[in-house]
């Protein structure tokens, strides 16, 4: 599925080499029955992983509404909690929680150095949950008080991953046309994103946002410099790694070909290999 101003979710972000062992763990914030519903407890509901905190847009349409932000705060923490238990690959797992339950749970064919759990921050909250919970911190936004809050929750020395969109693209001016089309709604902030429950919530909401205002704010074109600039900021924040997003599926091989051709060489010389 996908959001005409959102892409479609085939079109992951492209991360650089160094980021390929930092997998993100999707972690649920709602509730869902399981496949074998009838044999279940109607009163409490299976794991079933989402992306962090979740998103109305995605979740409203199971019927089962939309709880507070600190109720999936709370969900969100129990989640976590029985992941790490799973992950750990100590035995079985049973788990019995305020939302989440698993009766002798267990995974079998666990990689080798365990999985790294990414968590997404924006502001006090989710940092706390992250100093606590997560082996990596990850920010949209290159904001150094996030990185001193995860730390100042138990997130010292760990990695922090950033991510930039970008829309790339030889014609600039179609690069902006572009990112404005499918990727306005990045700077409405994660407070309005995560409550609009449908397409025409993020049309209406985004409605006002220009062409020039995306320019400004994400690099488009085929300038590396613009790239590297952008890409610097996060580094004075405090980021170890960078996430690039590249925004149209129809330019993903030219980007990725531009990428290993132009920018990395920058990249490197800049930031070292």
């Amino acid at each position: 599925m996908g959001h005409p101003r959102r892409g479609r979710a085939g079109h992951q972000p492209d991360r650089p080499d160094d980021l390929r062992d930092l997998p993100d763990l999707p972690v649920p914030a709602g509730r869902r029955r399981p496949a074998g519903g009838d044999a279940a407890d109607p009163g409490r509901r299976a794991l079933h992983p989402r992306a962090g905190l979740g998103e109305n847009l995605n979740e409203h349409v199971a019927g089962e509404g939309w709880p507070a932000v600190s109720v999936r705060q709370e969900m969100f923490a129990e989640a976590v909690q029985l992941i790490k238990e799973l992950l750990a690959g100590d035995g079985y797992t049973t788990f019995h929680g305020d939302y989440f339950e698993a009766d002798g749970a267990k995974i079998w064919d666990l990689p080798e150095g365990g999985v790294p759990i990414g968590i997404a921050v924006s502001g006090p909250s989710s940092c706390e949950l992250a100093g606590e919970y997560a082996d990596v911190m990850i920010g949209t936004e290159p904001k150094p008080e996030l990185g001193e809050m995860f730390d100042a929750a138990g997130g010292a020395g760990k990695n922090r991953v950033g991510q930039m969109p970008i829309s790339y693209g030889t014609d600039k001016a179609a690069a902006v046309t572009r990112a404005h089309d499918l990727f306005r709604w990045f700077g409405l902030g994660w407070k309005v994103n995560a409550d609009l429950p449908g397409t025409a919530g993020f049309e209406a909401a985004s409605q006002f946002v220009r062409a020039e205002d995306v320019e400004g704010s994400i690099p488009c074109g085929d300038d590396v410099d613009a790239v590297i600039e952008a890409a610097k900021a996060y580094a004075d924040a405090g980021f170890t790694h960078l996430a690039l997003v590249q925004i149209g599926g129809d330019q993903q091989q030219p980007y990725l070909e531009w990428t290993q051709r132009e920018l990395m060489p920058a990249w490197r010389a800049a930031f070292g290999s």
